[in-house]
């Protein structure tokens, strides 16, 4: 399927306080306009740094009983960058091909202070139990047909507490889909060592916004949405922070006016698509380079990992990028952007997921602009 493209004429978007999620400190403030051209060519010099996860990997990880885990979406709170997993293994057999062992855990929570992970993503500790071992974060059934596991999309920061998107899962099927019972949030108010399921918000399984990227454009929060699985197209809520645990607050893009700016519905039925694609496991930050916003995601019709450049945040958005191949990178899936700035910002780091070790991997791109040579 063929990514769509918005002709309409955008207008204006302005935001007057430096994003908390796809800027470094010190980052110009966001100024966007909606009706300039695209300008991302493509991407260069795309190589694997180094394992995250796993014995073998510099952090060590089975220190902290993690033998195999995979996701790693990213997020800044309390001046540390937090990197979410899901199910966790604390060991495998030899030669195990993807997830599975024992010692399991529905996801789990690592941070670090790295500013510059070009040689590889150094991880400071997780959140662990009194043994040591990295611990669950929100509790699962486990039960396979009623909630198998719940998995942790994307985290934010509001209101001085930590959040965690995540969905219930309660079953996994056929490669790139799975059944979900709900997706909402689970909330942190002593820097991750707690975790509550709030009752509200809370989406239905088979919404738009069962997995989730954000960024916070002033005081709002926005939120990128797919359904289960990797076959859906993304869709674009967004709250105030201080309302993140009001239902009724979320606001749904709905399309545009005649004269091009973004009209807002209380209505979830009302969500329009802003990228056309099958997209699963996203990522959306702001890239000073560019001035312009980036999406990663797993392509399901290809299983690539892929990158988009978006003008506003309901678009346009340029035509999917390929990251990382299958042919590149076998099994691979979740591309999640470090949500720092290093340098002028034209090299971007990614953490990617490879089924078969069941391990997270460090990525470097280098952004390429249509404009310059």
């Amino acid at each position: 399927m063929e990514p769509r493209k918005y002709v309409a004429t955008w207008a204006f978007l302005t935001v007057s306080a430096v994003l908390a999620a796809g800027c470094s400190k010190g980052s110009e403030p966001m100024i966007a306009t909606g009706d300039e051209p695209l300008v991302l060519a493509g991407v260069a010099q795309v190589r694997q740094v180094a394992q995250v996860t796993g014995p073998g990997s510099p952090n060590r990880t089975d220190r902290f009983a993690i033998a195999g885990q995979d996701l790693g979406s990213m997020f800044e709170a309390g001046g540390k960058t937090w990197m979410v997993f899901g199910d966790t293994f604390g060991q495998r057999d030899p030669g195990l091909t993807g997830g599975g062992g024992t010692q399991w855990r529905s996801n789990t929570l690592a941070y670090t202070g790295d500013d510059d992970p070009a040689d590889g993503l150094r991880l400071d500790g997780y959140v662990v139990d009194d043994i040591g071992w990295a611990k669950e974060l929100i509790d699962s059934r486990k039960a396979d047909g009623a909630e198998m596991t719940t998995i942790p999309t994307y985290g934010f920061e509001a209101g001085g507490a930590m959040y965690l998107a995540y969905m219930s899962v309660r079953h996994w099927g056929e490669p790139g889909e799975w059944e979900t019972n709900y997706s909402g949030f689970a909330k942190s108010v002593d820097g991750g060592q707690t975790w509550t399921k709030p009752a509200t918000p809370r989406w239905p399984g088979d919404s738009r916004f069962v997995q989730v990227g954000t960024a916070k454009v002033g005081g709002d929060i926005y939120f990128w949405g797919v359904t289960h699985g990797r076959f859906g197209p993304v869709s674009l809520m967004k709250v105030a922070e201080r309302d993140v645990e009001d239902q009724s607050a979320y606001r749904y893009f709905a399309g545009t006016t005649a004269g091009g700016e973004p009209r807002w519905s209380p209505d979830p039925a009302a969500a329009r698509t802003v990228v056309e694609d099958t997209a699963g496991e996203l990522s959306v930050a702001w890239s000073p380079y560019l001035s312009r916003w980036l999406m990663t995601y797993t392509r399901g019709a290809d299983e690539s990992a892929v990158i988009r450049e978006g003008v506003t945040p309901w678009g346009p958005w340029g035509e999917a990028i390929t990251l990382v191949s299958q042919a590149e990178a076998p099994g691979l899936y979740a591309p999640y952007l470090w949500p720092r700035v290093s340098g002028d910002g034209r090299t971007v780091y990614f953490a990617l997921s490879l089924w078969g070790p069941y391990n997270v991997f460090w990525y470097r791109a280098d952004l390429v602009r249509s404009d310059r040579k």
